[in-house]
């Protein structure tokens, strides 16, 4: 603002116009940053929690900060607690995997606790608040999480490096350039040229295009679902290499489904009609479970059976069963509970079928019939019914993409090391078939870490433990991602450098992530971490170029402080010169693909990239200036040869940058090409930028040498083996 007065007090609006587009981009940030924040606003909405309470014999919906000690809860299945618990009426099951690890459902009654963090599968239940708030399980657990931090940002913090830098050159230069122009030109004349100087050195347009890449970003990722709670998290995306996630959930869809039989005898690949008919009819039942419901989708059977006794399936029982008129009894239920015979030596394989990590049922007929909840003693085994957890159909895509794309992935989950080599194997992830009991991990802190580090999959893993890995990995130069969506993920969430909390999780979870995915779905992450490296790795070349210009600017600034000549361009100048080479071309390189995983050093890079290009860019103008001056050309003929030879290098800069070249990157270099033509030749135009498009013939061609001169020593330099160490990304 200062300096776009300045310009204004000499009466010369043109050498303005930096103010102006300043002004119109300040705008067009607000905007944007206006509505994102609308959007990302009503996203957030999508994924908060409420509960059900009663009060004044009504059952009234309240926020999680309403609850209160001794509020009674009403819970239906689906529900989330958000509070601790207890059990005073009706019954139920509760998913404890939030909160514990435990992926089976526990039966509830009156007088059982319940944990916040926990979901009713099935029945209802109403239940007092005992504790709320900060005392309640899941809060008391993520105590240590809700310490404010932000996801780190090295591009930000680089950027902001280079600026304070920028502010302080520019401190010590400012006075030294206006007192050397004041020397050699009228103060109108001066102030406008030590103010182009100045303006060259300010990255104007770098940290809005920084802030709207992020935006939009985090908007193209909302319209998959992904809401990001911090906006530096989208950087962290680009620099992933390591992921963590929970098996349930994550990997499967948080339900089981039916996998296969096998009965007593061999029967081709033809069901035995008792054995169809037996489990259609247990599983109709009104109050099947989970369980019976999957054995329901996957087995029918024309027969009808009549129960004339039945017993529910309960998970305290673990076994189900019905009289059946003219069929006997038939149960179903869990190997270790049910006492029959095995004449076919079923139990063998039951024992095997477990330690693949599957869940396994036996079916068991007999001729007495049942008694209350007491199972008949002339049961037999006649079948096996194996359940497996639902995979996520594209999870095997969403691993192999990961791999390809240099992300190790590892399953960490508080289920047995069988069920997470079984369930981790069917999805595809590499290494899966040493499942690790992490129950038997090493306590020293360098055997842990090299255990973490070289393994893929972990069972029976503590909430304590869960932080531990993701601290291990970091510790060996991993930038980790951690998945979850139960309170027992939370530590490990907050620790890892990037949270990704599902939706439907509990409500800490999601406040303690970085990203959350609403709708659950895992198979999101790959566009989530393409969207990151997209932003950031394109982010990185347009950073160059605008270090460029600030880099030459600074140079041109000390030479002419030195020599006492005039500066080589006013304000309108440079706003064609960033225009052409700069800003129109940064905003689309900005939106372009890119797959390069961010790394650290991007100061490094830029810097050396951007020392390189801009010192010999500045001496190119110097010499096209100088050539100018000796020849006695007038003020607008010489500044134009040095805008001349300043947009062939910058151009050149910008095909460097763009590689590798599509056909959209040489269209985009071209076109900025013909722009500069355009405004070159195009009358009123060239007179608004104060071009002189007849600046002597030798002097054109002397600009066009010493441009395409620079143009190509830059070009050959930074393909050296020093200068590719400090511009290229580390492997």
């Amino acid at each position: 603002m200062i300096l776009g007065g300045a310009t204004l007090v000499t009466g010369s609006a043109p050498d303005a116009t930096f103010l102006a587009i300043a002004l119109i981009n300040t705008l067009v940030g607000v905007v944007q940053e206006t509505r994102a924040k609308r959007a990302l606003d009503a996203l957030a909405v999508l994924s908060a929690p409420t509960a059900r309470v009663l009060r004044d014999s009504k059952v009234v919906t309240v926020a999680p900060q309403e609850v209160v000690v001794d509020d009674l809860l009403e819970l239906r299945p689906g529900d989330q607690l958000l509070a601790d618990a207890t059990v005073v009426a009706y019954g139920g099951e509760v998913d404890e995997s939030l909160a514990t690890g435990e992926s089976e459902p526990v039966v509830k009654q009156p007088g059982d606790q319940l944990l916040s963090g926990s979901w009713l599968v099935s029945g209802t239940l109403r239940a007092r608040v005992t504790r709320a708030g900060d005392d309640a399980y899941a809060n008391r657990l993520a105590a240590e999480a809700r310490r404010f931090s932000l996801a780190r940002s090295e591009l930000m913090r680089g950027i902001n490096q280079v600026l304070r830098w920028l502010t302080w050159l520019m401190v010590v230069i400012a006075p030294i350039l206006i007192v050397r122009e004041l020397q050699s030109e009228p103060w109108r004349v001066a102030i406008r040229l030590a103010v182009a100087g100045l303006v060259g050195m300010i990255p104007e347009g770098l940290v809005l295009l920084t802030t709207l890449a992020f935006l939009a970003a985090a908007l193209r990722l909302g319209r998959q679902n992904v809401l990001v709670q911090e906006m530096p998290a989208v950087e962290t995306l680009a620099r992933v290499d390591a992921l963590c996630v929970d098996k349930t959930g994550t990997l499967t869809e948080g339900g089981i489904s039916f996998a296969r039989m096998e009965w007593d005898e061999e029967t081709g690949s033809q069901w035995r009609p008792d054995i169809q008919a037996a489990l259609a009819s247990l599983s109709s039942s009104r109050e099947a479970n989970a369980t019976m419901l999957a054995i329901r989708a996957a087995v029918t059977s024309e027969q009808e059976w009549v129960p004339i006794a039945q017993v529910p399936f309960s998970s305290a029982r673990k076994w189900s069963g019905a009289t059946f008129a003219g069929h006997g009894t038939w149960v179903i239920g869990a190997p270790e509970v049910i006492p029959a015979a095995d004449p076919s030596q079923l139990l063998a394989k039951a024992v095997a079928i477990a330690e693949r990590g599957a869940r396994v049922l036996v079916l068991a007929r007999g001729d007495a019939p049942l008694q209350g909840t007491e199972l008949p003693r002339d049961l037999s085994i006649v079948a096996l019914v194996e359940l497996r957890e639902r995979v996520r159909p594209e999870v095997a895509a969403t691993l192999a993409y990961f791999a390809e794309h240099d992300v190790t992935v590892r399953v960490i989950s508080g289920d047995s090391a069988a069920t997470v080599r079984s369930v981790a194997d069917r999805a595809g992830l590499p290494g899966a078939d040493r499942a690790v009991d992490a129950r038997g991990l090493p306590g020293d802190d360098e055997l842990f870490g090299e255990a973490v580090e070289q393994n893929r999959a972990f069972g029976r893993v503590t909430p304590d433990q869960k932080r531990d890995m993701v601290l291990a990995l970091q510790a060996h130069g991993h930038t980790v991602a951690m998945t979850g969506d139960g309170v027992n993920d939370v530590l490990a969430l907050k620790e890892a450098d990037l949270g990704v909390a599902m939706g439907s999780g509990s409500a800490i979870t999601r406040g303690v992530a970085q990203l959350v995915i609403l709708d659950d779905n895992f198979d999101v992450l790959p566009a989530v971490v393409g969207e990151g490296r997209r932003v950031l790795a394109n982010i990185e070349l347009v950073a160059a170029l605008f270090l460029v210009k600030n880099v030459y600017s600074l140079v041109l600034s000390v030479a002419v402080s030195i020599t006492g000549w005039p500066y080589p361009f006013l304000p309108r100048h440079l706003t064609l010169i960033s225009a052409v080479g700069i800003g129109i071309p940064g905003f689309f390189l900005a939106l372009a693909p890119n797959t390069r995983r961010f790394t650290e050093g991007f100061l490094r890079r830029v810097l050396a990239f951007a020392l390189l290009a801009g010192s010999l860019t500045a001496v190119a103008v110097l010499l096209t200036y100088a050539g100018a001056r000796a020849e006695g050309l007038p003020g607008d003929a010489a500044r134009t040869s040095a805008i001349i030879v300043t947009v062939v290098v910058t151009l050149w800069i910008l095909a460097i940058v763009a590689r590798p070249w599509t056909l959209a990157r040489v269209a985009l270099v071209t076109g900025m090409a013909a722009l500069f033509v355009g405004a070159y030749l195009t009358p009123g135009v060239n007179a608004f930028f104060s071009l002189d498009h007849r600046p002597g013939s030798e002097v054109t061609l002397q600009a066009l040498a010493f441009g395409a001169a620079a143009a190509l020593l830059i070009d050959l330099l930074s393909r050296t083996p020093q200068m590719r160490k400090l511009t290229r990304p580390e492997p």
